[in-house]
């Protein structure tokens, strides 16, 4: 049996301000945008080469989704971007204004650093060794 994660759910307050991020900042692919109703749309981004795991961009519903923006782990980090190069996209994201909240630091794993989406989502960039 084989199995896979499609797609993470990932709160934001709006499709486009995330797509203009996640495609336009952070050089991830526009899988898929289409509109399900007037209100409602089915976004996937995915970091390039992915094959597998998707981001699906769900416009928040309601204010209890609305409090959840940013803080889907409680303050955690919730998602981790590997690199095949950390220095040129560590280099590509801080000219791209993405904010990070860290110089990068070597651990016993790899080099990494924290940096936080527009809507509070803190994230890791990671190149493996």
């Amino acid at each position: 049996m084989q199995q896979t994660i499609g797609a993470i759910a990932l709160l934001v307050p709006d499709y486009d301000a995330a797509i203009a991020f996640y495609v336009g900042k952070l050089g991830f692919d526009l899988i898929e945008d289409t509109h399900l109703s007037e209100a409602k749309r089915w976004v996937l981004v995915a970091p390039p080469g992915s094959s597998e795991t998707r981001l699906l961009l769900a416009q928040a519903d309601g204010q209890d989704q609305v409090k959840a923006i940013g803080n889907q782990t409680g303050g955690r980090v919730f998602l981790f971007l590997h690199t095949d190069d950390f220095d040129r996209d560590h280099a590509r994201m801080r000219a791209n204004e993405v904010e990070f909240l860290e110089s990068p630091r070597e651990e016993v794993y790899g080099k990494v650093a924290v940096f936080r989406d527009p809507f509070g989502n803190k994230w890791d960039l990671i190149e493996r060794y």
